[in-house]
């Protein structure tokens, strides 16, 4: 016995003393506790938790009566509506994978997703029928397709066999569903957005899942029973979780099929929100909303957001409309938001200015995040916390991805030396806090300077006439590359390009604002983040613009003068 380790004899895992983790535990003991507390609002749709549990139960029957079990994918093609949510823990129960699909992509898109997933049945929303019409005269390997009827939904075909509602009366209510036999089972699939290229499949577990969504509650202080509106779309990142972290707290999720400035306000009022998950063009909607459709929110309401940081601005319009906003910051292959601007108190007393300084940081790691580190991209040698240094930012933990599906060339590389490699670019302040700076492609090195984007931009944003900024580097002759900035600016409001340029001035050091305004709708991801890429694309043409200039594309501000 010398030598060993006597509390690892005769201690063995077992039935008793260890179950896989599984946010599908959360809506059994919800539906348990609490059944008649309400589950789900959806326009004049009411249901509770005993319902709930039910439809999600039938669907896991009816998925198991048609063959679908373990290592099958099922991919839902709806909105921010009850099935969704369903969905999100019926084919679990059915010992499948979720592959929530992005509604607001192309069929090509939508091709590939279900034929790299080898899907083996489709529930599309009708809206969506032409779409996936198109989509499924590429797959050579059709899913079955079963229709979602929402009433709220605007025109579109059935293109299944089945009505989703069809579908669920053929399964039994009673089936014992599927508890995954290792929590490291695959739970859901979510596509990259991939600028380039084929987008890369990140594959979620059970484990995972279910930390994250206890993440979620712990960071935020999340109390029983919330009132959760559904901004955030769940095909992207699973809602960062929310389906299973509202659901662990027995609260009502509040279905938004689209996100309109009337909706969220009404929704406010009537239905008494509490949280609510969303991008920065969220809160410039409910800042930005007319007077007709403001409804003043029963209580104050939690915000949380990610992508770039609140300028002092809209923390201080969103405060006064009735909103509390934490910062997170994650990605698609660590489950959604793993890092947050924990809040201290004595920031309280601050002005707004100074509190959108410590705001702007994505600070600390999630309770459930074991690593955090702002490092050498080659090394791996964590940088000093000077506030100054760039580095990458890299991530280890359980709330990490299994990796990528079908692709381990991608997967090694993401996960070389033991951390996740982000491909974001931050510096690690004496506090602990790290701040993104950009991501690796987007830093602009002009006459050997770094430059942030998100540091320009988040000038850009005090100026009162920008509702949107996006800055790229723009080739240039001298320096290499100078930033460029293109702004969507507010209704009725009017600035020049020289205007723009010498604002920048005043609040950086002058290399580091634009050469070079483009005025113009800026182009977005599904998810809201701006395409910088097709930015990057403009900016090295707009030399020509105005001569070779497709109609619809950005004008600078010289450009409209002599157009016009």
């Amino acid at each position: 016995m010398t030598g060993q380790n006597p509390y690892q004899l005769d201690l063995d895992r077992n039935a008793a003393n260890y179950v896989p983790l599984t946010p599908l535990t959360f809506i059994r003991r919800t539906a348990a506790v609490y059944p008649e507390r309400t589950a789900v609002i959806h326009g004049s749709l009411k249901r509770t938790w005993k319902q709930t549990y039910e439809r999600c139960v039938r669907l896991s029957s009816a998925l198991k009566q048609r063959g679908v079990g373990l290592g099958d994918t099922v991919a839902p093609m709806a909105p921010n509506i009850p099935e969704t949510l369903e969905c999100h823990f019926g084919i679990a129960m059915a010992g499948a994978v979720l592959n929530a699909l992005n509604i607001r992509l192309d069929a090509d898109a939508i091709a590939f997703m279900l034929q790299h997933s080898e899907s083996k049945l489709l529930i599309t929303d009708r809206e969506f029928a032409p779409v996936i019409g198109k989509a499924l005269s590429m797959v050579q390997k059709k899913p079955v397709v079963i229709d979602i009827e929402d009433p709220l939904a605007k025109g579109g075909e059935r293109l299944g066999e089945l009505t989703y509602e069809q579908f669920l009366a053929q399964g039994d209510p009673n089936c014992a569903w599927e508890f995954p036999a290792d929590e490291w089972q695959a739970l859901a699939l979510n596509y990259t957005s991939g600028t380039t290229g084929n987008p890369k499949g990140v594959v979620y577990h059970h484990r995972g899942a279910y930390l994250n969504a206890i993440g979620n509650v712990l960071t935020w202080a999340m109390p029983h029973f919330p009132v959760y509106l559904w901004t955030l779309p769940m095909f992207h990142c699973n809602g960062w979780c929310f389906p299973w972290t509202v659901t662990a707290m027995a609260g009502t999720h509040v279905c938004l099929r689209a996100v309109t400035p009337k909706g969220m306000y009404d929704a406010f009022a009537d239905h008494g929100v509490t949280h609510m998950c969303g991008a920065p063009i969220v809160m410039g909607m409910l800042i930005n909303a007319p007077d007709e459709v403001r409804r003043k929110p029963a209580q104050r309401v939690q915000v949380m957001t990610a992508a770039a940081a609140p300028p002092a601005a809209v923390l201080e319009k969103m405060q006064n409309l009735g909103f509390d906003v934490t910062h997170v910051y994650g990605l698609t292959e660590v489950y959604g938001p793993v890092t947050v601007c924990a809040w201290h108190d004595e920031w309280d007393s601050l002005p707004i200015s100074e509190q959108a300084v410590y705001k702007s940081r994505q600070g600390v790691a999630y309770v459930t995040l074991e690593g955090l580190m702002v490092a050498d991209a080659a090394t791996l040698k964590p940088v000093p916390s000077d506030g100054a240094t760039l580095g990458e930012i890299f991530m280890r933990g359980n709330t990490v991805m299994s990796g990528y599906l079908k692709n381990a060339k991608a997967t090694r590389e993401a996960f070389a030396g033991g951390w996740f490699h982000t491909g974001d670019l931050g510096v690690w302040h004496p506090s602990g806090y790290i701040e993104l700076k950009d991501r690796s492609k987007d830093i602009i090195i002009s006459g050997g300077e770094n430059i942030s984007t998100i540091e320009v931009e988040s000038v850009l944003y005090r100026h009162p006439a920008v509702l949107e900024a996006g800055v790229v580097a723009r080739p240039d002759e001298k320096w290499g590359e100078t930033p460029c900035a293109f702004i969507m600016l507010k209704e009725g409001a009017a600035v020049t390009e020289q205007e723009i340029i010498d604002f920048c001035r005043q609040h950086l050091a002058h290399f580091k604002a634009p050469r070079t305004v483009v005025f113009g709708p800026l182009p977005k991801t599904s998810t809201g983040k701006l395409q910088k890429f097709k930015l990057r694309e403009q900016a090295k043409t707009i030399s020509t613009l105005h001569t070779s200039r497709p109609r619809g594309e950005f004008l600078t501000t010289e450009q409209q003068r002599r157009e016009n």
